[in-house]
């Protein structure tokens, strides 16, 4: 019985790393397919810039969600949201999550029809990714001196701005530290925030790993959307703007990184 259970255990392995790569090699063709057929089809009767990049967006939470159901389908990953309607709901906020996979903005632009992103700059020159970072105006995060003002411009018309404070992937039992740009923005811009918290278990595609080192069991992520954050009150209790996005930053980790209970 148990010889029959390991051979069970490892054709299911074999099946979920056949699933991944199925699954990688879907998003490199589907995202060339995008960038040079399907965005510039879907935009070509656009008005303006804001229109071809809403439409650009929304085709993405269209493809990303089918993505997502196949990778469930397929038996690669599991996964599951709750408090979904409240983030579907959400206007003129950033959107702050925790950052343990590679998937995580996959996951949560999926359920998104409109999400700009601070991304990072090495993705402006990925061959699979640049094209829909620039087709969706995503903003790159390389120049300080106009970043305040390109984020303060998309809230204002309304838009959530999805931002990993991280920076990068979490690196597993390595302490978490944020960076201070998600803050600062909220707190120049006087914005809200809707937090996200990821888990992974057990860890799956982090910064150290390959697409081929699948773990014994199935990979299951639960993507949990959490109350808004007021960015107000740390502005109102602070002396200036450095402080108050220091005390937000400082809150941002005690919120995403929670002390393990013993």
């Amino acid at each position: 019985m148990n010889n029959k259970k390991s051979l069970f255990a490892r054709l299911e392995r074999l099946w979920r790393i056949a699933a991944t790569g199925f699954c990688f090699a879907l998003f490199g063709v589907g995202a060339l397919c995008l960038t040079f057929i399907v965005f510039p089809l879907m935009t070509m009767s656009a008005r303006n810039q804001q229109q071809r990049e809403m439409r650009v967006q929304s085709i993405i939470q269209k493809t990303f969600a089918f993505f997502c159901d196949t990778m469930k389908f397929t038996g690669a990953i599991d996964y599951e949201f709750i408090g979904q309607d409240n983030l579907e709901a959400d206007r003129n906020c950033l959107i702050v999550a925790n950052h343990p996979s590679l998937i995580d903005y996959v996951l949560i632009a999926s359920r998104l029809p409109q999400c700009d992103c601070l991304v990072k700059a090495a993705l402006w020159h990925n061959p699979f990714i640049k094209g829909i970072v620039k087709a969706a105006g995503y903003i790159p995060n390389r120049d300080p001196d106009n970043l305040i003002d390109d984020c303060s411009t998309r809230l204002d018309d309304g838009n959530v701005l999805l931002i990993f404070p991280e920076g990068t992937r979490t690196t597993p039992n390595k302490e978490s530290k944020l960076q201070r740009g998600a803050a600062q923005i909220a707190v120049r811009t006087n914005s809200d925030i809707r937090l996200i918290h990821i888990t992974v278990s057990p860890s799956f595609l982090t910064k150290e790993s390959k697409w081929y080192d699948v773990p014994a069991n199935k990979p299951f992520f639960r993507v949990e959307v959490k109350d808004k954050i007021h960015t107000a009150r740390f502005i109102d209790e602070a002396d200036s703007v450095t402080t108050a996005a220091r005390h937000l930053n400082k809150h941002l980790a005690e919120v995403l990184f929670p002390p393990k209970s013993s």
